[in-house]
């Protein structure tokens, strides 16, 4: 079956693999959107020259910033649809066959992020830093999600809005446990990439992910994916998901424009009417700022929403991507340091430079490595291209198959 020919079943857009297991297609074409939109942000990461902060007022430029500012709706968007995709597969399931799938499913989650997405970021093989981000957070949210499946949808998504509403306090608020503490920066505070724990001598821990900002987003997920049993009736899902994402971007724009609550850095007018703009949608993601998830999660209900009865070729290969996205995930991060290598060795570096200082322990990364934003563009379309093949292939296979690890994979 091509990208193109997918058919989509009924008003849900249900795909039906063999098996009890279901798909939904708007789900999965929403998906590989965010997907292939992050690989920009990996790729900027390795391959920018200079790496400017495209978030800091006084180097960015608005081409630079659209190109981080629009990956920063993929990590909550997905670790949405993997709360609404875990509630799906608990219909499938026993209770205690759900807890046990979805903290086995963290554990192994969270076992990928520290070994082998660990080494494909840094290619280190002495592992002097073990990366936490959008990995360990969706693998974390798991197992806290699985602990809590027992309980009841409000009791759920109580504790998810919490967790999401609730944690902005933190910015006025500061408390020891908070500020000082490796679990306080590990749950609440972790503050993104420049957040290094050591744990021995030039050993430690990157923690770009605090956890339950992110455990929260994913029970809110969760809950939203009760919406999405065969016997719901799909004009009211429409409905519900086309509200909910405009009352999110309406508590964005109000909050954000009075500076009310919800985020650490409020905006100011600047010399410029683009950095004014820039300021105000320059919000915070580590931690997931209130402000931040109302603006990318609320995008993504009302893409929910519209897409569901939506077939052409494009959403046809979106869905190939949104299919096989653990495995989208993995290939694309060797993809892209195999190719940071290959670049590295063609234009004419040496084994003396695979080791940078300013770089700490990220590998092949002289200061004079990389290209205009336009080459990581360039760069980033060959990564997509490249990794559709096997994507359709693996897409294939799990169609086709009914094997216990694909469930993992």
């Amino acid at each position: 079956m091509t990208a193109a020919s997918m058919p989509l079943a009924g008003s849900n857009t249900v795909l039906k693999e063999p098996g009890p297991k279901q798909r939904i297609a708007s789900i999965d074409i929403l998906r590989g959107l965010v997907m292939l939109i992050m690989a920009i942000d990996h790729v900027r990461d390795f391959f920018h020259y200079g790496h400017p902060e495209a978030t800091d007022l006084a180097v960015t430029t608005p081409f630079l910033f659209f190109t981080r500012w629009i990956t920063h709706f993929c990590a909550p968007t997905f670790v949405f649809l993997s709360g609404i995709s875990a509630y799906l597969a608990g219909t499938r399931r026993t209770k205690n066959a759900i807890r046990a799938f979805l903290i086995k499913r963290g554990l192994w989650l969270i076992a990928i992020e520290l070994i082998f997405i660990t080494f494909a970021i840094t290619f280190n093989p002495l592992y002097n830093v073990f990366v936490l981000q959008v990995i360990w957070a969706i693998g974390g949210s798991m197992v806290l999600l699985g602990l809590l499946s027992g309980a009841s949808l409000p009791v759920i998504g109580t504790i998810g809005f919490i967790l999401v509403f609730g944690h902005n306090v933190f910015d006025t608020w500061h408390v020891g446990l908070i500020d000082k503490t490796f679990a306080g920066k590990l749950l609440v505070s972790g503050q993104g990439f420049g957040e290094f724990w050591p744990f021995a001598p030039k050993r430690g821990f990157l923690l770009a992910y605090a956890l339950l900002p992110w455990a929260g987003l994913m029970m809110i997920g969760y809950v939203f994916g009760s919406l999405y049993v065969k016997t719901y009736d799909a004009v009211k899902r429409r409905k519900i998901l086309l509200y909910a994402g405009l009352g999110a971007l309406a508590l964005f724009f109000l909050f954000r424009y009075f500076n009310i609550y919800g985020d650490p850095a409020p905006w100011a007018s600047q010399k410029t009417a683009s950095l004014s703009i820039i300021s105000f949608f320059n919000v915070t993601k580590y931690p997931p700022s209130l402000l931040y998830t109302c603006m990318t999660v609320g995008a993504a209900l009302i893409v929910l929403s519209l897409t569901e009865n939506v077939k052409n070729k494009f959403t046809g290969i979106l869905y190939i991507y949104g299919n096989v996205p653990f495995f989208y995930y993995l290939c694309h991060w060797y993809l892209i340091r195999f190719t940071t290598v290959a670049v590295f060795f063609i234009t004419g570096h040496n084994s003396s430079q695979i080791y940078n200082p300013h770089q700490g322990p990220i590998m092949f990364q002289p200061d004079d490595f990389g290209f205009s934003l336009g080459g990581v563009y360039l760069i980033w379309f060959c990564v997509i291209v490249i990794l559709y093949f096997p994507c359709r292939w693996y897409s294939k296979y799990k169609q086709t198959h009914a094997k216990w690890w694909l469930s993992y994979i």
